[in-house]
């Protein structure tokens, strides 16, 4: 017997029949606040791309006060759609303010992706502060690791999850500078971690 090539999982048939209800929630208030055609149909669009954008930007590891502004945006438009079609609303007769928040969301929607997309996802590093030269000292060489040496076993299975993060992140695996940094050993023992994770 042939497995199937994806694993159908509750939680996501939860997700698609929650997002496919919003989607027609969104596309109804859309419609009723005078969006019709292809527009009523593009509203649902645009909140759902922005919450993914903001919810990637969340993902990234770099700064997350934009990733969640936007989300928190995007999440009022979906719930609020969600909540005014449910009875609360006569779609018949919207209120002027609403039309209002209808019509501008298009231009919400464009500033919060284009700064999501395009935006820094890393808070920027102060400049150093400029030292006084001083003369050249030698570098004392980095101890040598005996091949004896045992790596302890938590800082291997420390650094076995650091390599899948970042695998994760920027699908590569992770390279022995890269490693050495975000452990901060010296380079003897990133080689002899990096050598047990292979």
């Amino acid at each position: 017997m042939r497995s199937l090539p994806v694993r159908l999982d509750a939680v996501l048939v939860q997700a698609l029949i929650a997002a496919a209800l919003s989607f027609a929630h969104l596309h109804d208030l859309a419609a009723a606040a005078g969006q019709d055609g292809w527009k009523a149909w593009a509203y649902p669009v645009s909140v759902d791309l922005l919450l993914v954008a903001a919810w990637r930007r969340l993902r990234s590891g770099g700064s997350k006060a934009a990733g969640w502004c936007w989300f928190l945006i995007a999440l009022t438009a979906s719930l609020g759609a969600n909540v005014a079609t449910a009875g609360l609303l006569d779609l018949d007769a919207v209120p002027a303010w609403l039309r209002i928040l209808v019509a501008g969301w298009p231009a919400v929607a464009f500033l919060g992706g284009t700064l999501l997309a395009h935006g820094s996802t890393a808070e920027p590093e102060a400049a150093p502060a400029p030292t006084p030269e001083r003369p050249a000292v030698e570098a004392a060489p980095e101890p040598a690791l005996s091949p004896a040496t045992p790596v302890p076993p938590a800082l291997v299975t420390h650094a076995r999850k650091v390599a899948d993060d970042h695998r994760a992140r920027t699908g590569t695996p992770i390279d022995l500078p890269t490693l050495r940094a975000r452990l901060g050993v010296p380079l003897p023992l990133a080689e002899a971690i990096a050598a047990q994770l292979t």
